[in-house]
């Protein structure tokens, strides 16, 4: 617990460093305004600060692609909008590294869907069980991700049938979470390496992908480990997960040979069933407890044929 203080109060003096966005300014070519309901658009990757109704604010960096910023606009929004992924951090990380790990801004510029990296509460996020200050302050992270899914989106800066949550580790129970809690704000979720510690009944499906190692020694592939530090009850197995979420769509086992990126990963997927859900499941061969090198790619491509709604 000391570890995650010492942390989270050098995160916060960090930050305290940072700049951010400044005046509205002018706006871009096409009728693009500078900033949508305080959101920019420009090209490139902006530090925004939220008001979430508590002492204090919650942070969040929005990479906005070229493709986006320098599309066409009609009314001041973009006359297309695009997807949102919201990368959520590991437990003792930030919003920057996982902007730096995930390698998502590149995709992000390559497929023309913006990108938000969230802050947790003093580097965790209350995942249920898990983990740190964030379970222990009972931090409502489901409030400011909500929140911040309805400002971009109620803002037409972002397709709201179109939002994908992912995360690695603590960030990964978060994704679960929110697909437990709020299934009509995400229409699929990415999970690397974490596991599904929290009450779940979401009363409808969320398209699923969820990467795991055998190796990993963090969240133990077959199950055990420590939940957290105060928490001496075992992670579950990633089976667990996998047959919890296809279930909630009445799907078959994930059976579908899905190709993936490197040698050592096999994935298989459940098939679209009628409400354009699946389930996909990438076992990573003596994979760690890291974000592998093919997951950014391949969860964008999942997320990509997994709108709400199946459209």
């Amino acid at each position: 617990m000391r570890r995650i203080l010492l942390v989270g109060l050098t995160v916060t003096l960090v930050l305290a460093g940072c700049t951010t966005d400044g005046d509205e300014g002018t706006g871009g070519e096409g009728g693009r305004p500078a900033k949508v309901d305080g959101i920019p658009t420009s090209e490139g990757t902006h530090k925004q600060k939220m008001d979430v109704g508590t002492i204090g604010h919650r942070e969040f960096l929005l990479h906005v692609p070229s493709k986006v910023s320098g599309g066409e606009w009609e009314d001041g929004k973009p006359a297309e909008p695009p997807a949102l992924v919201i990368a959520l951090h590991g437990g003792l990380a930030t919003m920057g590294k996982m902007e730096d790990m995930s390698g998502f801004n590149g995709l992000s510029d390559e497929n023309g869907f913006l990108v938000a990296y969230p802050n947790g509460v003093m580097t965790t996020w209350n995942a249920g069980d898990c983990c740190g200050a964030a379970k222990v302050g009972n931090v409502d992270d489901v409030g400011f991700l909500t929140k911040l899914i309805d400002k971009v989106t109620g803002a037409g800066l972002a397709d709201p049938d179109r939002v994908y949550v992912t995360g690695f580790s603590n960030g990964a129970g978060m994704a679960y979470r929110m697909a437990c809690e709020k299934p009509g704000k995400v229409a699929a979720i990415g999970v690397v390496e974490g596991a599904l510690v929290t009450d779940c009944d979401p009363g409808e499906p969320v398209s699923a992908m969820i990467f795991h190692g055998t190796a990993d020694g963090s969240v133990p592939f077959d199950g055990g480990g420590n939940r957290d530090f105060n928490d001496r009850r075992p992670f579950p197995p990633v089976s667990e997960a996998v047959e919890f979420w296809r279930r909630v769509a009445g799907l078959p086992e994930p059976a579908e040979r899905v190709k993936a990126r490197t040698d050592d990963t096999e994935c298989e997927s459940t098939g679209k069933g009628d409400q354009g859900v699946a389930v996909a499941f990438c076992k990573i061969n003596g994979g760690k407890h890291v974000w592998p090198d093919e997951a950014s790619a391949m969860l964008w491509d999942f997320f990509a044929d997994h709108p709400r709604g199946g459209r």
